[in-house]
């Protein structure tokens, strides 16, 4: 009975899994022929990044995505900021939080979490989007588009980077619209 009981306690104690996404969802992103399909996967991709495999974490962070909804980034920020300390290793958080900085225009600090989430993912490929997007925003062009392409490699359908990249692309040659 006893036995049991602990077997029981240590499950229930162990943390759970973290999801990721797999080998097979990347490649699928890479093949994909139109963009609806690759919208599908990238999808996929995005729910295992979502699920850090702690049910506290998850509860934090949907109420985080609730509060930026309701247009109260700093009650965002201060839920995510408590994720990061409960779990430090998870990508999304790291990438969520960089958001609301690129939001308030807080370079510094999106930058630093923007590198972090590509520490722990280097294919995420929204963080790399995002990074682009204030690289441009800093007027350094030359590294956001790397960013975008970088995005491109993983995610080669990806609207937002496709449209920055070839704007930017079109500029550096010298055949600004």
């Amino acid at each position: 009975m006893l036995r049991a009981f602990l077997v029981a306690l240590l499950i229930w104690l162990a943390p759970a899994a973290h999801a990721a996404p797999t080998e097979e969802m990347f490649a699928k992103l890479k093949a994909a022929t139109e963009e609806a399909e690759a919208a599908d996967v990238a999808a996929d991709i995005w729910a295992t990044w979502l699920e850090s495999g702690s049910a506290t974490v998850d509860l934090l962070m949907e109420r985080a995505g609730m509060a930026e909804q309701a247009g109260d980034p700093d009650t965002a920020r201060e839920l995510l900021d408590r994720v990061i300390l409960l779990k430090p290793d998870y990508p999304e958080a790291w990438h969520r939080r960089a958001g609301l900085f690129l939001t308030a225009e807080n370079y510094p600090e999106a930058f630093r979490d923007l590198n972090e989430a590509l520490k722990l993912e280097p294919r995420h490929f929204g963080a790399w989007l995002g990074m682009g997007v204030m690289l441009e925003s800093l007027g350094g062009e030359k590294e956001a588009l790397d960013s975008y392409r970088q995005a491109l490699s993983i995610y080669p359908l990806m609207p937002q980077a496709r449209f920055a990249a070839d704007r930017l692309a079109r500029q550096a040659e010298g055949q600004e619209l």
